[in-house]
């Protein structure tokens, strides 16, 4: 898991990040997403992230307000099925390259989108549509 590729000293107010993500199924297929935030992470950003998500990195995409990502894999698997589960797992956050902050519509910022992980006390698996698919 890559955290961060750079610590900037930055106030949290100015530059890009990105937050990235995915949502791998049972059978270990793949969905990958990021979006685009405005602020500079720092290392507390970080381990606050880490230590709200589950085992330091699952979160259930829903409670968050972040895009699901099962959508992609259900297109090759003709829908949901017993390979999918509710949780997503994050994969980096990083400061945002020129390309990305041209190409990626801004989502939010960090501040608020640390926030509401850190408001979640207990992941609510129910929240997913993939929550006790037999």
């Amino acid at each position: 898991m890559q955290i961060i590729e750079k610590v900037s000293s930055a106030s949290p107010s100015e530059g890009y990040c990105v937050f990235e993500y995915l949502y791998r199924d049972a059978s270990n297929y793949k969905a990958w997403g990021e979006i685009l935030l405005s602020g500079t992470p720092s290392q507390n950003d970080i381990e606050a992230l880490l230590a709200s998500l589950e085992s330091g990195e699952y979160f259930v995409a829903e409670q968050v307000g972040i895009p699901a990502l099962y959508q992609e894999l259900w297109e090759l698997s003709d829908g949901p099925n017993s390979d999918d589960h509710a949780l997503h797992e994050f994969v980096a956050l990083r400061v945002a390259s020129e390309d990305e902050r041209k190409s990626l519509r801004l989502f939010g910022d960090l501040s608020s989108l640390l926030k509401t992980f850190q408001a979640v006390t207990t992941w609510d698996y129910s929240l997913s549509p993939n929550f006790d698919i037999d």
